[in-house]
């Protein structure tokens, strides 16, 4: 897990962080839009990564995108970033003699 990926922001402050209501991080977890570390008591802790996916939740909501727009718009952008990373290292193999 890297540092970027590590739960560290309560709902509050990640809340704060992104200008959101707590309800809506709540709404957008139920949805499968963010997924937050949980402590072992249940508290949700929230990584950098979290909140600059609700940075991008907040831009598509500004566009206009439903929820299930945003989901559909952050699923294909995962995919996206999976398969350069593929190409990456395919490139990267190519080029050894």
């Amino acid at each position: 897990m890297t540092d970027k990926s590590r739960g560290v922001f309560a709902i509050s402050v990640a809340a704060d962080m992104v200008s959101m209501q707590i309800q809506n991080l709540r709404v957008y977890e139920r949805r499968g839009l963010v997924d937050p570390d949980r402590t072992p008591g249940g508290t949700r802790l929230y990584s950098p990564d979290d909140i600059d996916r609700l940075h991008r939740i907040r831009e598509l909501l500004a566009d206009g995108l439903n929820l299930a727009g945003i989901a559909h718009v952050l699923h294909l952008e995962d995919r996206v970033r999976r398969l350069e990373v593929e190409v990456g290292r395919l490139r990267g193999r190519s080029n050894q003699p």
